[in-house]
């Protein structure tokens, strides 16, 4: 079932809401959330009710696991756990990748039938994986059936995130003051909602029927033309940037109007001026997964060892070359290969993680060379960070090439298009151009729905950063106001009357 789709708004969204509203408004929080759980195992049995007894066995597993370690904690537990839930996510999603990729290399004949990914099954694996290792830290204290599993299925966030962790979830479905309907934040979700439906609909599905035959042509071996290669590449990289900010909208406004706060998973990533930067506003929920349960324990354990060896530990501005490869471009490197193959299996999305890996070592290695010489890490100079904003994002260009590319010879060939290698004439006109430079602009300049909202940000449980159009025109801020409530409502129409007339487009974020 797919948020932009009339069955979901027309039907299932307001039978959900009504039964929320008669349980959660008259007291009965704890058959409210009963309700949300049995209504988000619909939701995702819509799409496949076979795979409905794999979430609910998952979700029951890492439960009784999760309470066994809370109980008696036990490193081998949680080494079984955590590899019971890798080794589950590896056999749905690796497992013809990786025999496929043994017969193309030795002809062995092997073969495995068509394994279908359920939906979700990368999302929900990290977010228990992280119950579990925190549950055997000592920093998980509930442990409620009913509340685990709505925090694992709650179907806004279910199929694409936002990756939410325990701490953030399970105290809202406890207390009283938040997880009951509220017409403010009824309207505030609403507001959200239709913001990333219009995203979705109007401006992120079109984009996608104009890259999609550039990008057919390079599945076919052949070197797209040089405005042609760009229009494919910028027309994706505006795409998937709209429709996951879309999907991210609408999660977040389907949970406030039940009382909950999702964390915000989607912050102007193209602003960024380097790619830490960028890291720390796309996908910030996996950004923070894999920081936290990942690169942090490697580090710590590289650290710790070289204590242990009578190694000196790098200081501010005085990190040795050696230091830096082991303490920064190892742990790096290894964890963006990691966000690359959870993306998808496939060489082009390890290419895609290495490649973000190579950015964010030259990032963190040219910081260290100011620190060393003394410089500002960041520039304050409109034109340098400009300049720095100009060349993140077509790094970004160039990994999303990858991202979408059907496999690594055609992504080479999309890149060979986009250095003028072609014998091709282009076949669009330049003037289609105009369209992606207003898309581009409007991102630049204009503020998101968190720096929008400022005055309502503590539902939206994530301070905005400051915006030059904020502080010199404070009227344009939300407020329910005649005039806000007109323009959402003619961006609303207009975005349900495309959704409900056409068939509905699934969200690029759900193939992982």
């Amino acid at each position: 079932m797919l948020f932009n789709s009339m069955v979901f708004i027309a039907g299932f969204l307001p039978v959900v809401l009504l039964g929320f509203i008669l349980l959660a408004g008259s007291g009965r929080q704890r058959y409210a959330a009963v309700w949300l759980t049995l209504a988000s195992l619909v939701f995702y049995g819509w799409w496949n009710p076979a795979y409905v007894p794999l979430l609910v066995g998952s979700m029951v597993f890492n439960y009784l696991l999760g309470g066994l370690l809370m109980r008696r904690p036990s490193r081998a537990v949680l080494v079984l756990g955590v590899a019971a839930n890798v080794a589950l996510l590896g056999y749905y999603k690796y497992t013809g990748f990786l025999f496929g990729t043994l017969d193309d290399a030795f002809g062995l004949g092997w073969s495995v039938g068509d394994i279908i990914l359920p939906l979700a099954i990368s999302f929900f694996t990290f977010q228990q994986i992280a119950y579990l290792v925190d549950a055997h830290d000592g920093e998980v204290s509930e442990h409620d059936f009913v509340n685990y599993c709505l925090f694992i299925s709650f179907f806004p966030q279910l199929i694409a995130g936002p990756i939410t962790h325990h701490g953030e979830m399970l105290k809202q479905f406890k207390d009283e003051s938040t997880f009951r309907p509220r017409l403010d934040n009824l309207s505030l979700g609403l507001t959200v909602f239709l913001l990333g439906l219009f995203k979705k609909v109007i401006i992120a599905d079109p984009l996608g029927a104009n890259a999609s035959p550039i990008f057919a042509v390079a599945a076919d071996g052949t070197v797209p033309a040089l405005y042609d290669a760009w229009f494919g590449a910028l027309s994706y990289t505006l795409q998937i940037y709209f429709d996951f900010s879309g999907y991210s909208d609408m999660a977040i406004g389907l949970g406030l109007m039940f009382g909950l706060r999702l964390p915000v998973n989607f912050n102007s990533p193209f602003k960024a001026h380097n790619v830490i930067d960028y890291w720390s506003r796309w996908h910030m929920t996996l950004t923070r997964f894999l920081t936290a349960y990942l690169y942090n324990p490697i580090v710590m354990r590289i650290t710790r060892s070289r204590m242990a060896a009578g190694k000196p530990l790098p200081r501010r501005g005085k990190m040795s070359l050696g230091t830096f490869v082991v303490l920064v471009a190892y742990p790096t490197v290894l964890t963006m290969f990691v966000s690359g193959v959870w993306h998808g299996a496939g060489w082009q999305f390890v290419a895609f993680g290495l490649l973000h890996g190579f950015y964010l070592v030259v990032a963190h290695g040219f910081r260290a060379f100011k620190a060393r010489q003394g410089l500002p890490l960041d520039s304050d100079k409109p034109l340098h960070h400009g300049g720095a904003v100009l060349l993140t994002f077509l790094s970004v260009v160039v990994a999303m090439v990858f991202f979408r590319a059907d496999n690594v010879g055609a992504a080479l060939a999309m890149l060979s298009g986009m250095v003028g290698l072609s014998e091709l004439t282009t076949r669009f006109d330049k003037s289609d151009y105009l369209t992606l430079a207003i898309l581009l602009a409007f991102v630049w300049l204009m503020p998101n729905v968190q720096q929008w909202m400022a005055r309502v940000r503590t539902a939206l449980d994530a301070p905005p950063r400051e915006h030059w159009l904020l502080r010199w025109f404070p009227v344009a801020v939300w407020s329910p106001s005649p005039v806000i409530g007109l323009a959402i409502g003619v961006m609303g129409f207009f975005a349900l009357a495309v959704a409900f007339s056409v068939a509905p487009t699934e969200f690029l974020y759900f193939q992982f």
